[in-house]
């Protein structure tokens, strides 16, 4: 199902022009206008679902089936040294578009361009309080 106003279902839908990458039936892969690094493409479902949270089982696995060939291509044509493979659910974790998509941003060095901030609280859980959320996670699959 396509989302009447989301622009990647229109990219999707090839309404709206993109430099598509690779392309299936359920799968569309195309340059970021906004190139982080050069190489910076976008995989998306055709099938509209508004973030992970939403996204259908079947959905993850054709993107997922997609990345390690597309991942390699934009290694060989880039000489890439690494790559990030990135997306953003909800605006707090700076999802502009609501139609999932995974980002594969080509790395060549630390100061290219892109950067993921880590930042280390002081707040410490002992091996109790691991298991604690890891069962409570658990219990909700």
């Amino acid at each position: 199902m396509q989302k009447e106003n989301c622009i990647f279902c229109k990219i999707a839908n090839h309404e709206i022009p993109s430099h598509k990458v690779f392309e299936n039936e359920e799968v569309l892969a195309f340059l970021d206008l906004s190139q982080v690094t050069k190489g910076h493409t976008l995989v998306i479902p055709k099938q509209h679902a508004d973030n992970v949270y939403d996204l259908s089982s079947e959905s993850a696995q054709a993107v997922f089936a997609t990345i390690p060939e597309i991942s390699r291509a934009l290694q060989q044509e880039t000489g890439a040294a690494g790559m990030n493979l990135l997306s953003n659910t909800g605006k707090v974790a700076g999802q502009s578009v609501s139609h999932f998509h995974l980002h594969l941003i080509p790395r060549h060095d630390k100061h290219d361009g892109f950067g993921a901030k880590w930042e280390v609280h002081n707040e410490e859980y002992t091996a109790e309080e691991l298991a604690t959320i890891a069962e409570s996670i658990k219990n909700r699959l």
